[in-house]
């Protein structure tokens, strides 16, 4: 019997940690790499911060600066050394809980899941989200791995507010 409650507490904790329905803000460090069909590779580098329903910040700080906010279908990319920020609507939301939501498992530690037409590949690590790469619509292999990734943390939602000078460009796409 003790042996059956050990086992019973493992699966069901285990089953738990990988639950992303149980997710509800995610941020990491990042590391996105983008690689062409002719083998031509950029690396950048971030931070992420994620909250349910469909709220997202990627900061990118190497090797340029910019911020990336995903707002429901609405996408804002500020870009402070051209003084700019862009704005474009998405037909659907963008977020990584809807990618999440639909991932199967389909080995110990990897899942797949189709999303809006696009495959992700995405990699846990001791239960938590380690990696998601995919082929983006130019035929670019993207690979974002996450560097200390953190679950269930509480995210103001002041953070995801967009505050612009008054002297950027407001370019509507």
């Amino acid at each position: 019997m003790k042996n059956f409650m050990l086992l019973f507490l493992l699966f069901t904790t285990t089953t738990f940690a990988i639950n992303f329905e149980n997710i509800d803000t995610f941020s990491s460090k990042f590391t996105q790499t983008i690689t062409d069909d002719l083998n031509k590779t950029i690396t950048y580098h971030g931070e992420l911060f994620t909250k349910k329903p469909s709220l997202a910040l990627w900061n990118y700080k190497e090797p340029i600066e910019k911020s990336v906010y995903i707002l429901g279908v609405n996408i804002v990319i500020v870009e402070p050394e051209l003084e700019q920020a862009i704005t474009k609507k998405l037909e659907k939301d963008l977020d990584i809980f809807s990618i999440l939501s639909r991932a199967k498992k389909i080995s110990k530690n990897s899942y797949k899941a189709v999303y809006n037409s696009q495959v992700y590949m995405i990699l846990l690590d001791s239960g938590i989200l380690s990696q998601i790469s995919y082929i983006d619509s130019f035929e670019n292999s993207v690979v974002v791995k996450f560097i200390d990734p953190k679950e269930n943390i509480l995210l103001e939602k002041k953070l995801f507010k967009i505050d612009l000078p008054s002297y950027y460009d407001i370019i509507k796409g």
